[in-house]
């Protein structure tokens, strides 16, 4: 039994977990750390009613899960206004609008299934079948663990699972090798993309890309896939800001990543690349400051 004076000092150690689940969920970075709050204090003040039948962790789970399915029932996950490229070029789909943002590696659990086209992936899954999924697939509790958590039963959790797995499968390729986070390999792929972009040269970015890849701008509805479409946008958006951008790299979602900013030192957003072998698969640019 956890008692009220040692809470903190057994609850801590999954609070990075516990983001990570939210995060996973919600796909806001900020959502999540509300939630993690909330199911905290939440169970602070449930103490007197856990009675040790789960434990702990799994009891966590419960409370920040239902939390999340409360918060995606409740409030729109969309915002009021996307702020569009002007005049960009026609994106080659028009996606659904979602609510999106990256993980920063230096912060938070990113160890495993937080990489940006999973985590794309579950925000098209209907809540429930995302919180089964994630629980079953990602964390590892047993079916009847997981319907205990969603308050309904094993058979109704495997069949949701059929479905969340076949959904996913259609959105989110299977992973192709990629080089090892910061080895030599990456650094030398990374390196050519961050020097061709700040030097504007978009016929070597090109050149960089898989013949499939993607060009994604969450929570904007512009998707760009192939070489030709997504070097049209980016000749686009450097002829409409007339100056190269500065590239600072860092990490999110467990994958190479850019801080941008103008020339004045404005910040611009933030660029995630996904590799495949020696080639970038997908470019998920999240504007803003």
């Amino acid at each position: 039994m956890v008692v009220g004076q040692d809470f903190a000092l057994r609850t801590d150690p999954y609070r990075r977990e516990l983001l990570a689940h939210c995060y996973r969920m919600l796909g806001s970075v900020q959502d999540a750390e509300d939630l993690v709050q909330e199911t905290f204090l939440a169970a602070w003040r449930g103490l007197d009613g856990f009675e040790g039948r789960a434990s702990l962790r799994t009891w966590l789970y419960r409370i920040a899960t239902n939390r999340c399915l409360n918060a995606l029932r409740d409030a729109s996950r969309r915002p009021d206004e996307v702020e569009l490229p002007e005049n960009p070029p026609e994106p080659t789909r028009v996606g659904e609008v979602l609510w999106l943002q990256p993980l920063p590696d230096e912060q938070y659990e990113t160890r495993e299934a937080v990489g940006l086209a999973f985590v794309t992936g579950l925000q098209h899954l209907p809540p429930t079948q995302r919180a089964a999924l994630v629980l079953k697939d990602v964390l590892g509790f047993r079916a009847a663990e997981v319907a205990d958590m969603l308050e309904t039963t094993p058979a109704a959790v495997n069949s949701g699972l059929q479905r969340a797995r076949a959904s996913l499968e259609e959105r989110v390729p299977s992973p192709d090798r990629a080089p090892a986070p910061r080895s030599p390999a990456e650094r030398a792929i990374v390196t050519r993309f961050a020097d061709a972009f700040q030097a504007g040269d978009v016929d070597t970015i090109v050149t960089l890309l898989t013949d499939d890849a993607w060009l994604t701008m969450p929570p904007a509805p512009l998707e760009y896939q192939g070489r030709r479409a997504i070097g049209a946008f980016l000749t686009n958006r450097a002829d409409h800001r007339g100056t190269p951008l500065r590239l600072v790299a860092t990490r999110a979602n467990g994958q190479p990543a850019f801080a941008c900013s103008l020339p004045s030192g404005e910040p611009y957003g933030m660029l995630v690349v996904t590799l495949r072998g020696d080639r970038i698969s997908a470019m998920t640019w999240f504007a803003g400051g």
